[in-house]
């Protein structure tokens, strides 16, 4: 399995550090690597993308959240992380308000900042950081365990993880990155089954 689990590793790190038409392209295969891999259901795996994309539009089309904040929304079994930062607790609160409204969003977990917005490079450093924790998921030895089955995100330092998997997996998975370098806090999104 480790075998098979490299490469597609690798292509969903390439993917998310790439921009533009080519990101496109390969972020697809990324995608298709990952469904694969996941316990969502084909359906909720498509659902989570199109959540992450009405959240996105719903953000851009309030011109004072567009102009005074840097909000992210990952998606996981319907369950939605906003990250970044915002100017503002109004600010904050709306936008929690306005991703809440997108169809089908079960439970909104909003851990947007208030102050000013994390710097290029604050976000090239979480992009690294991610792409670590992400290599090292490998390392975990649990049957059945799939590293793919485990969304990471981070700003400054602050590590989000979520996914659908067993209490025994989360552990392992909270336990290794709470210990890499550069993590400064750890926050449990999982679903258990």
């Amino acid at each position: 399995m480790k075998k098979t689990l490299l490469p597609t590793l690798f292509i969903l790190l390439v993917s998310s550090m790439i921009q533009g038409c080519t990101g496109v392209v390969v972020g697809g295969a990324a995608a298709t690597a990952t469904a694969i891999h996941d316990r969502r259901t084909l359906g909720v795996f498509v659902e989570d993308q199109t959540i992450e994309f009405k959240a996105g539009e719903q953000l851009a089309s309030d011109p004072e959240i567009k102009e005074n904040s840097r909000i992210n929304v990952t998606s996981y079994n319907m369950v939605t992380l906003m990250t970044g930062q915002t100017d503002s607790q109004d600010l904050k609160t709306r936008a929690e308000q306005l991703v809440a409204n997108v169809d089908r969003v079960r439970r909104v977990v909003n851990e947007v900042e208030i102050g000013s917005t994390a710097s290029l490079g604050e976000r090239t450093r979480s992009a690294a950081l991610v792409a670590e924790i992400k290599f090292k998921l490998t390392q975990i030895d649990i049957p059945d365990f799939d590293p793919l089955r485990v969304k990471v995100v981070a700003e400054r330092g602050v590590v989000y993880l979520m996914g659908l998997l067993t209490r025994a997996e989360g552990d392992a998975v909270t336990d290794l990155v709470r210990h890499i370098s550069g993590v400064r806090r750890v926050v449990k999104v999982f679903e258990y089954f």
